[in-house]
């Protein structure tokens, strides 16, 4: 396989689980290049996701490996695929980190997330959408501003499509009570997201004011499942892109945060009600 110039997150990924694999079985590059039948440098370039594996190799370095988890090689095996999600349409448009993002979110089953500042870009109308991506510094081109849009819309037939996954979104009030766009746009976002609170696979929940401390603050945190434990992802928004985290202490870390923001929060009922009161103030 060639190299990559720009690998993607999710082939970074896959790198970085077949280090851990080797690493944790004692075993040398230079043996995984001899059982693998390349030099010791393409082995490097492998586990930096700078060069593909095929299924036959993945297999024979997780078994030499002792890996005996056949759903995690399975999953490592799905990865080692070329992707051909819709995301690639965009590649070359938009900055790599947005489709990171969505390729995750499309290879997801569930997806966790906490939000402090603004609605959680998954329930984000476009008009609040368009009034966050203006309000971007250096200001976005129009067409990059058009392109981020359908992105987002494209983004969010993981949690409103046909086969829609299991969601959860802890929101804070102050979230709730930003006008971006207006007044107007706001009470249309707060529509917008008590019907998807409404969905089965949906679940929304808000955090008052008045519920005080709470772990993260300030943080917007997505948690995104693999299709096996391993493979679990937190992705975390800073003003230079997305930071995806995959250690098993930092996964147990955010695990344990959102489940006490989880806790903290309204139950859905209440989160409605509580919604639906800010709508009406505005």
């Amino acid at each position: 396989m060639p190299p990559r110039t720009t690998p993607t997150e999710r082939q970074k990924r896959l790198g970085s689980e077949l280090r851990r694999i080797r690493t944790a079985a004692g075993v040398s590059a230079e043996f995984a290049a001899g059982l693998l039948g390349v030099d010791r440098g393409k082995i490097s370039n492998i586990e930096s996701g700078v060069r593909g594996i095929s299924a036959d190799r993945l297999r024979t370095l997780a078994c030499n490996c002792d890996v005996t988890d056949e759903t995690y090689v399975k999953a490592l095996i799905e990865m080692a695929q070329a992707s051909t999600g819709w995301w690639e349409r965009y590649r070359g448009i938009l900055p790599q980190g947005l489709l990171d993002i969505a390729e995750a979110e499309g290879n997801a089953t569930r997806i966790r997330g906490a939000n402090t500042v603004h609605v959680p870009g998954m329930l984000q109308t476009s008009d609040q959408a368009m009034a966050i991506f203006r309000a971007a510094v250096p200001a976005l081109p129009k067409h990059e501003v058009a392109l981020r849009l359908a992105l987002r819309a494209e983004r969010q037939q993981v949690i409103t499509g046909d086969k829609a996954i299991p969601y959860i979104a802890v929101i804070h009030e102050a979230a709730l009570r930003m006008q971006f766009g207006g007044i107007e746009v706001a009470r249309a976002q707060l529509t917008y997201l008590l019907e998807v609170s409404e969905r089965d696979n949906a679940t929304v929940l808000v955090l008052p004011f008045t519920h005080g401390a709470f772990p993260g603050a300030g943080q917007t945190v997505t948690y995104i499942q693999g299709h096996v434990p391993q493979l679990d992802t937190v992705q975390v928004d800073s003003s230079h892109g997305p930071t995806f985290l995959h250690a098993e202490g930092q996964l147990a870390k955010y695990r344990a945060q959102l489940h006490l923001l989880e806790g903290l929060a309204l139950p859905p009922k209440q989160s409605r009600d509580f919604i639906h009161d800010i709508a009406r103030q505005l």
